[in-house]
């Protein structure tokens, strides 16, 4: 697998080995001991799957106490992917990264605990699957707003307006969000 940095410390685009012919292909999504040699030991504890039509716009999402991290893929659809760094003291706290992740690129994305998560749906039936480190915890749940003008995220929505839950129309503005230690 390659490993991409991005201008994020331990934000990471992650590359599978990808096997094709004719027939289809094959790629591991996860196996500890190569991730363990490429700097990653990372132990995941639950996995998620959520399907969303174009438009659906999910986060910006992280739990605070007990964050967790997330390896996160696209296995059907396309989406624009997102996290931001909410770690006190770090000089790229309050910065953002994006990556398309699709099932056509096959890449993943590795979001350490100490941010917030979110992505848009660029495509109906979107199939978002995501490795978590700690358990989901709806107590300690938090949400920063998605379209916070302090963080000012370039989401790709050309003109189309985002499909919200009401948990995430009340997301919380950076100035008001508890950073982590």
């Amino acid at each position: 697998m390659k490993l991409i940095e991005t201008a994020i410390a331990d934000l990471l685009i992650i590359e599978p080995r990808v096997f094709g012919d004719d027939r289809g292909f094959f790629l591991e999504s996860w196996n500890a001991a190569t991730f363990r040699e490429a700097g990653l030991d990372l132990s995941f504890v639950q996995d998620n799957h959520s399907r969303s039509a174009k438009g659906v716009l999910r986060g910006l999402h992280f739990q605070n106490p007990n964050p967790q991290g997330k390896l996160v893929r696209v296995t059907a659809g396309r989406a624009w992917d997102v996290a931001v760094d909410l770690r006190r003291g770090s000089p790229t706290c309050g910065r953002w990264q994006g990556v398309e992740l699709s099932a056509a690129n096959k890449r993943m994305f590795w979001v350490p605990p100490g941010f917030a998560h979110g992505f848009v749906a660029l495509e109906d039936g979107t199939d978002f699957l995501y490795k978590c480190t700690a358990a989901y915890e709806p107590a300690n749940e938090r949400s920063l707003a998605w379209d916070d003008p302090t963080v000012a995220i370039e989401w790709p929505l050309e003109g189309i307006e985002p499909q919200l839950s009401g948990k995430d129309k009340l997301g919380l503005p950076f100035a008001d969000v508890e950073l982590f230690a």
